[in-house]
Order: structure tokens, then C-alpha cells, then sequence
């Protein structure tokens, strides 16, 4: 039996499943059967993303019986999937699990743990991740295909699974994991914009060549409940008078949708609640839900003049405490047509703010204005647009002809009718605008349209290399070209291997080794290059690419001969693979993403001081492998030699620092020469690699670094050793893994809980640490569970409420205040400095931190304030943050203890820290160029 041709578009508000049999001229739409009611089963073609997790004695015994048996892939015994879950989340929302497509590119979070609901406020509510609510939703469509289909088992048929064109590399795999645990292992993904535009193809196959007479240039907007994609495709003729389609373009991703329409009402819709406190998460969760269908009505052409919109009250006050407040149409066209469709006129970018919007633990986009996040799309492929447009370089923005409008959002006619007037405005013309038949299901028949193509049975897209690729042969290289073999091609089809058989390449296994890319749209001397030719590279024409710094495991740690293989896969990326001469079926795979371009490591590398391999040298002096007669004095005085050298260390790039770490790490042997070998290294050491993370190969260096952690230090009876060793790991703790701060925690428990006997059998590896010590490596590590960080955070309190207040407090009493404070701050910060944001301390735990620190004299205990102010920062992730009541007290503290005023602004709304805020909360200055996200 031939098999089905199917796709499915995995999207953040419905899944949709459609298919066809190869050959077969029909799309069909699986009417996927699922509760639509407690106890009642009935088929629709969308299936929204959704999962509810009922309470006990919620629902009858067999009311979640669907037609089959299936083992939900994230273990929770009792679960509904589809409308019912819709159904019953917006009277309980604390319980649904919803938008999980939009958490699976959320890399603030780990996507492989149990998060959500976001923000549930029932300890009885089931969590899981957001790859297991995908796969979820793939499971159920699993089993409602082999229930209708039992000859034709989904896992056995051609998928295409859509994603969006913006995914990066992360999302994708998470994608892909998820649907191998729904038991659909080997599919094929396609871009969603390209499936939309597939579909359209489809259905006007028979009239094509009319339907784009004219068109140059399509883009393809596709702006979902969660998120926003662009998509350039350039329409040419071919001898035939058949127009021959090619992707030129995607845009980056973008957590921008309906969702932020939704929930830019319910904002308004709760000033108007008339409640002084905010709305909790959940609550805020519901009445979103109730804007988004009033939205929905007054975008309609025969719209109300308004809609009201009611929330229900909660427990036995369901009627009696609910609430009711007006959108009135002049609501939805200023904020959702004038505040996320504006005019943009003057053609801008998108707006940086400070900080981006969070809101249900997602950091939606910080500008809302779709136009303008368009406007810097099309400038970023300005080049290749006006190419497609036959346009000359006259500065001026090339704004394509053609519109296909795709995504649920754009079902309002209002929204469509913007946009479109919006290009036309821009190009001073009207653009011709593609209709989509359906939006909700187009990207599910385009992916069939796709296979269909594929097969050489429908109209195609090229999506092949829009660029040529190369490889330099040597990074350091200068002046006005640069050596360097191709790749790819332009031009160059997705998904065929391209294996350079002419070119021997030495490849470096076990150590660090960086990989640079470039590219030109130009072909040198105006024709295509080959895979493999070496060209002179004019340098004032590439475009350099990110550089891959990775280790490549081996056995063995030596160079060997390779030979490179080069893939363009589906969905934008480069893979490039090392396959070695002698057994090629030893490979190593290198895989680059060829969006989001930056430069700035490369320009940091280039600005690297002259004076560097002196440095080096002198570290190479006090810690290398030549039996040097150094002076214990000289010893002590690296550092100061090395800033003699290299400037203030304050000063010091990432860069630098690294390659000074580097240096360090290589010659890590000698720091146990004696005890100041061993204090200078390892002081330096931390400084160099502080805070972990942020610069290629770090997650490298904190490897090799920990793996020195369990010999523990050489001279271990020296204090100040001893001291260095614990500043060195809570510099670093920012990179160390979970495992590694859960080990760091059991020594910081063991050296300040630990009665006399127990350390009297304390082994010599584990190195003894003061007070202050423990409390600052403790308050660091942030990717512990936060219900460890309660607990470090009660016993916090218990000892600052156990010391002595009094009308004077002495030196020694003010620093121990200030020691125990700064750790309390840093445990219950609502924002996590490298921690993810599910990992923060319970809010109820902060209120109640708060509680306690609000009975002391802030005037005189000065910390107190500041721990309170890191305790209440307003995060807008109301899961995260505390009540406003609490909120109100802690300002008022502030202000009447005289605090700086940062510090009651990072309470009152969503901040970014100043750098001295930060770097007293870090415990040092973060390197320039550095610069913490969250």
C-alpha cells in the first residue's frame, strides 16, 4: 500500500493534521476526534494546543474516555487534550497548560522540565515540560490517525511536521524530541511561511502563471497566537511562461501574536475591574481568554459597539464575586490595529526597550509593532529584495509586490486590510495580495503541497543557498582578501550532501578549536564557484558569520587528516561535517545557523592588546613546566605584573580574560608549588573565567575547571587559600551545572551546619570555609530548586532575626547583617542573575521573607533595605512576583529609610540593574562587553 503523504502543523493555539495519497489531486483535513465535553467525543479538524489537568473528583470516572488507549507521554495519569481542555481551563486556568510551542524557544527556561502551568497555584496540579505537552498534542494525533487508519499506522507514513522559519537550532531539536516521544521518530521539517505559500500554490496550480503575473517578490507574513514570521520568495519567469519561485529570506523569531493582542486588552479590561489588587496569574490567564473573544467579535465587520467581558470569582464566591468590564470597539483599533499594525510612516525598526515584556513567564518581543519589526526585516535583505525587484540601490527601503497573509490573526479583515495598506503606503503602490483560503489549516495543506512538489506532482519553492559559503583557512589573517574554500555554492539545493573529495583538511580531537564562516552574494570573478576551490576572498565583500568554537571528543587527542561534508538542510542551517580519511565512518558534525549574524566576537578578537603574548609569558614563568628560580615575591606580584602589561583588570575584555584563562587552565599544575603559586592561580583563575558563561567554549572551561573541584586545594591549612578556593567557585557558579551546585551546596551546608564531631571526620579534599565564604558561594547557586532555596532562605531569616538589634549596632554586627542580608537577597531575588526563571524562590516565600525584614530598622541595618528591594523586583511574570500590598510596604520603606532611588524603581516596575547594584549583588563587576540578559 502506497503510503499517505501527511503533514502537521504544530501550532501554539490548534494542531492540524492533513493528507493526501501520493498521486491523489485532494488535501483531506483528519477530522480528529476528541472531548468536547465530559464524557462526549466528537471530531473537528483543529485541535487546540491545550491540556487540562483536573482536580480529584473534577470529573466522573470514564468522562476523559476517548475512543482508544494511550499512555500520555508526560506520565500524568489523568489529563484532557483539545476543546475539553479549553473548555474547562478557562473556568480553571490555573490548570491549563497552554501556548507550549511558544516555550520551546524560550531558552530562559529548561524546556525539558516539568513548568507547566506556568505559575499554578495548587500544589496538586501536575506539572510537565513543554517538549511533553508537545509531544502531547503529537501523541493524541498519533492515535486518533490509527484509530481511523489501522492499516496505515501514522508512524509508518511520510510526515512533514512545520515549524516556524525563525526556530533556531535548540527549538528544533526540542521539536523533534518531542515528536520521538509521541512515537514519530522520522519526519522531515518544513518552515511554516514556505507551507503556507505551498498551499496557495496548490490551489491555483491550474492558473498560476496568471495568478502572479507581475509578481516579483512575495512576502509571506504569518503572524499565529504566539508567534511572528516573515518569509521573502522571488518570483521568476521561465522560458515556458511558468513562474519559478526561490526563499530568499527569513526573519528572526519573534514571540509576538494574537496572544500579546489578548493580552494587551485583558491589561485594559483589568484597570477596569475596579480591583486594587492585581490579578494573579491564573485569573489574568482567564480573563485574557474572555478578551480574546471579545477581540475577535469587534474585529468582525458587523462589530458591536462594545463587548463586555466578566470574570468569575473564585470558590464559593463563583457568581456572587464576579466582576464585568467594557471593551468598546475604539479599544480594539487603538491598541491591536494602532498599537501592534501602526502606520510606520517613516519606515522604522523595532524599538529597543530596557527590558522586554514578561508576562506568563514569556519574554514576549519588547516593541509590539509588527510594521516595525517588518521595516528591519526588510532592510536586513534589502540587497536580495531589490535584486528580485530590479530595483537600483537608491537607499530607500524595496518593498515587495505581493502579500500572502497567513495565521489565525489575520481571520480579522481589519488586521489583513492594515498590513496590506501598510506596504502599499510604503510602496507607493498597491500590493497585490494573496488570499489564503483558510489560515487556520493552510500550513497543514501546504505541507502535504510540499511532499506533493517534492514528488514532482505541484509547484515548487526553491529554498536552496541564497548565499555562497566559505570556510577561511586562517582566522588571523589581514589585508584586502582573505584565503578561503567554498563550501556551497549559491544556488545550492537543500538537503544533498556536498562532500569536498579534492581537499584534506587537519583536524584538531580533544582540545578547543574554532571554526570561521563567510559569505558573499557575489560569484568571484563572476562565476559560481565549486565545492572545494580556494579563492582570495575580496574582504571588503564577505559578510563574516558567528564562529562555531566547540570540542570535538575522541578517543585519541591529536590532529588528524578529514575531509569536509556540507548539507543545507531544510530549515536554513549549514551542516557542515568532519569525516575522517582513514574511516569515514568516523564523523564529526559542525552545524551553524545562517541568521541573526554578529560580528562583535570577531572585532573583540581582532582588538586583542599586542601585549598579550608577554602576559602569557609571564604566567608561563610562575606556572609552566620549566623549573624557574622565581622569587616568592614575583609570585605575589602577577597580577599586578600582568595589569602593568595589560592595563587596569577592571578593563580587561571577555576576550582577553578567556585567553588569559586559558593559559591559567594549561598550566594548572604549578599552582601547587607552594601556597602563593596556589593563591595567585587561583584567584586569577576566577577573575579570568568569571561568571562562567557568556563567551565561546566556556561551558569547555568550567568542564576541565571542575574536574580539579574533588582533589580540593594543596595547601588546604592556609586561610587565605582557602578563601581564594570558595571566591574562585562562586565567581564561576554561573556556568556550573545543576549536579555541580547541588555538590557545592552540600559543602556549604557541611561547613556551616556541621557540629564538632562531624568536623573532626571531615575529609582533606573538602576545603574548610568561613561564614562569609559559604553564604556568598550558597546565595550563587541559582539553578538550584527553589523549594532548596526556601529552605536556605527560612534559615536565612531565622539567624538575622536571632541577632542583636538595639538602638547601636557595632562594626562587627553590622557585617555580619550585611553578610547574611546580601545572601537573603540573592536567594529570594525574583530575577535570577544566570538561574532559570522557574527555578526562583516561591513568591510566598519571599512575602514572607519580606514579612520579617520589614521589622527592622532599615536605617540603621542599610542592607536590609537592599535585600528587600531584590526580594520585591517587579519582574511583570506574575507567578514570580509578590502582592501589590507587600509591594506598597516595601516602597514605602525605602523611601522613608532614604534608599537610593534605583533601588525603589527596580520594585515599582520592570528594570534593567544599574552596574553598581549589579555588581554588589554579583560580588563583582561583570567583564566589559559582558552583559547579563535577565
Amino acid at each position: 500500500m502506497n503510503q499517505y503523504l501527511v503533514s502537521i502543523d504544530l501550532g501554539t493555539t490548534n494542531t492540524v493534521l492533513a493528507y493526501a495519497l501520493p498521486g491523489a489531486g485532494q488535501v483531506e483535513l483528519l477530522a480528529i476526534e476528541q472531548l468536547v465535553a465530559p464524557g462526549e467525543v466528537a471530531g473537528s479538524p483543529l485541535l487546540p494546543s491545550m491540556r487540562y489537568h483536573p482536580a480529584e473528583g473534577e470529573l466522573a470516572p470514564g468522562e476523559l474516555q476517548l475512543p482508544w488507549l494511550q499512555q500520555d507521554p508526560a506520565g500524568v495519569d489523568r489529563v484532557a487534550v483539545g476543546r475539553l481542555a479549553r473548555l474547562l481551563g478557562a473556568q480553571t486556568p490555573g490548570r491549563l497548560v497552554a501556548s507550549a510551542k511558544s516555550w520551546l524557544s524560550h531558552a530562559g527556561v529548561d524546556r525539558m522540565a516539568a513548568i507547566l502551568p506556568w505559575g499554578a497555584e495548587d500544589a496538586d496540579v501536575a506539572k510537565v515540560s513543554p517538549v511533553a505537552a508537545s509531544a502531547s498534542y503529537l501523541a493524541h494525533l498519533r492515535a486518533a490517525w490509527n484509530a481511523r487508519f489501522p492499516e496505515a499506522l501514522l508512524e509508518r507514513q511520510q510526515i512533514v511536521l512545520t515549524v516556524p522559519a525563525s526556530f533556531d537550532e535548540g527549538a528544533r531539536a526540542l521539536t523533534l524530541e518531542a515528536a520521538r516521544m509521541a512515537g514519530l521518530p522520522e519526519l522531515r521539517l518544513l518552515e511554516e511561511p514556505q507551507a503556507a505559500l505551498y498551499d496557495w500554490l496548490y490551489r491555483h496550480r491550474a492558473s498560476l502563471a496568471r495568478d502572479l503575473a507581475g509578481a516579483r517578490l512575495v512576502l509571506v507574513a504569518d503572524v499565529g497566537g504566539g508567534t511572528t514570521d516573515f518569509s521573502l520568495v522571488k518570483v521568476e519567469l521561465e522560458d515556458g511562461g511558468q513562474p519559478k519561485l526561490t526563499r530568499i529570506g527569513v526573519g528572526n523569531h519573534l514571540i509576538l501574536g494574537g496572544d500579546n493582542m489578548d493580552l494587551a486588552l485583558a491589561h485594559l479590561a483589568e484597570s477596569r475591574l475596579g480591583n486594587p489588587e492585581r490579578l494573579s496569574a491564573s485569573r489574568l490567564a482567564q480573563l485574557t481568554e474572555r478578551c480574546r473573544a471579545a477581540k475577535e467579535q469587534l474585529l468582525a465587520p458587523d462589530a458591536p459597539g462594545q463587548v463586555n467581558v466578566t470574570l468569575l470569582g473564585s470558590g464559593s464566591r463563583l457568581v456572587g464575586g464576579s466582576r464585568s468590564a467594557t471593551i468598546t470597539r475604539e479599544d480594539v483599533q487603538r491598541i491591536v490595529l494602532d498599537g501592534f499594525l501602526p502606520p510606520n510612516e517613516a519606515q522604522e525598526p523595532a524599538k529597543r526597550a530596557r527590558t522586554g515584556i514578561v508576562e506568563f513567564g514569556l519574554p514576549y518581543a519588547s516593541d509590539p509593532a509588527i510594521t516595525r519589526h517588518l521595516a528591519g526585516f526588510l532592510r536586513q535583505h534589502a540587497q536580495a529584495a531589490r535584486e528580485a525587484l530590479g530595483l537600483e540601490d537608491d537607499g530607500s527601503l524595496p518593498v515587495p509586490d505581493t502579500l500572502l497573509l497567513n495565521g489565525g490573526v489575520f481571520r480579522g479583515a481589519a488586521l489583513a486590510q492594515r498590513l496590506a495598506g501598510v506596504l502599499a503606503q510604503w510602496r507607493g503602490a498597491p500590493v497585490n495580495v494573496l488570499h489564503s483560503e483558510d489560515p487556520d489549516v493552510a500550513v497543514a495543506r501546504g505541507g502535504v503541497a510540499y511532499s506533493l512538489a517534492r514528488a514532482g506532482q505541484a509547484p515548487s519553492i526553491e529554498s536552496g543557498s541564497a548565499r555562497n559559503y566559505y570556510l577561511l583557512l586562517d582566522a588571523q589573517q589581514s589585508g584586502d582578501t582573505l584565503r578561503a574554500v567554498c563550501l556551497l555554492p549559491r544556488g545550492a539545493p537543500a538537503g544533498e550532501e556536498v562532500r569536498l573529495a579534492g581537499r584534506s583538511f587537519a583536524l584538531r580531537l580533544g582540545r578547543p578549536v574554532r571554526f570561521h564562516l563567510v559569505s558573499m552574494t557575489a560569484d568571484p570573478g563572476g562565476v559560481l564557484p565549486r565545492p572545494g576551490e580556494l579563492f582570495d576572498l575580496p574582504a571588503a565583500d564577505i559578510v563574516r558569520l558567528p564562529a562555531i568554537s566547540t570540542v570535538l571528543r575522541s578517543k585519541r587527542s591529536t590532529d588528524i587528516p578529514v575531509q569536509l561534508a556540507t548539507v543545507l538542510l531544510e530549515v536554513g542551517t549549514l551542516e557542515v561535517s568532519c569525516v575522517a580519511e582513514d574511516d569515514p565512518s568516523q564523523r564529526w558534525r559542525l552545524e551553524f545557523q545562517l541568521r541573526g549574524h554578529d560580528d562583535e566576537d570577531t572585532a573583540e578578537e581582532a582588538s586583542l592588546p599586542a601585549e598579550l603574548d608577554d602576559a602569557i609569558a609571564r604566567i608561563d614563568r610562575i606556572f609552566g613546566n620549566r623549573s624557574q628560580q622565581v622569587d616568592p615575591r614575583e609570585v605575589r606580584q602577577l597580577r599586578a605584573s600582568l595589569e602593568h602589561l595589560l592595563g587596569g583588570r577592571e578593563r580587561w575584555t571577555t576576550p582577553l580574560l578567556r585567553r588569559l584563562f586559558d593559559a591559567l587552565l594549561a598550566r594548572a599544575k604549578g599552582r601547587r608549588r607552594s601556597a602563593e603559586h596556589e593563591r595567585v592561580w587561583l584567584n586569577l583563575a576566577g577573575y579570568c573565567l568569571r561568571p562562567g558563561f557568556g563567551h565561546p567554549l566556556d561551558e569547555w572551561r568550567i568542564e576541565q575547571l571542575w574536574a580539579m573541584f574533588e582533589t580540593g586545594v594543596q595547601y588546604h591549612k592556609d586561610s587565605q587559600v582557602r578563601a581564594e578556593w570558595w571566591t574562585l567557585w562562586r565567581r564561576v557558579a554561573g556556568g556550573l551545572s545543576l549536579d555541580a551546585q547541588l555538590r557545592l551546596l552540600d559543602d556549604f551546608a557541611f561547613n556551616l551546619q556541621a557540629d564538632e564531631a562531624e568536623r573532626g571526620r571531615r575529609p582533606l579534599t573538602l576545603v574548610d570555609g568561613s561564614e562569609d565564604d559559604m553564604l556568598r558561594v550558597g546565595a550563587s547557586l541559582e539553578r538550584i530548586p527553589s523549594a532548596y532555596k526556601a529552605e536556605i532562605g527560612d534559615w536565612l531569616v531565622k539567624q538575622i532575626m536571632e541577632m542583636p538589634g538595639g538602638a547601636k549596632i557595632d562594626a562587627r554586627a553590622a557585617a555580619r547583617y550585611g553578610r547574611y542580608l546580601w545572601a537573603l537577597g540573592r536567594v529570594g531575588a525574583r530575577q535570577s542573575f544566570h538561574g532559570a526563571a522557574h527555578e526562583v524562590a516561591p513568591s510566598a516565600s519571599a512575602e514572607s521573607w519580606l514579612g520579617r525584614l520589614l521589622q527592622l530598622d532599615w536605617k540603621k541595618i542599610e542592607p536590609a533595605g537592599f535585600a528587600a528591594a531584590h526580594i520585591a523586583r517587579m519582574t511583570g511574570d506574575r507567578s514570580r512576583d509578590i502582592g501589590q500590598a507587600v509591594r506598597d510596604e516595601v516602597l514605602r520603606r525605602l523611601s522613608s529609610s532614604g534608599a537610593p532611588a534605583s533601588w525603589s524603581a527596580m520594585v515599582r516596575e520592570v528594570v534593567e540593574l544599574d552596574q553598581a547594584v549589579e555588581t554588589r549583588m554579583l560580588g563583582d563587576a561583570l567583564p566589559p562587553g559582558l552583559k547579563l540578559l535577565r
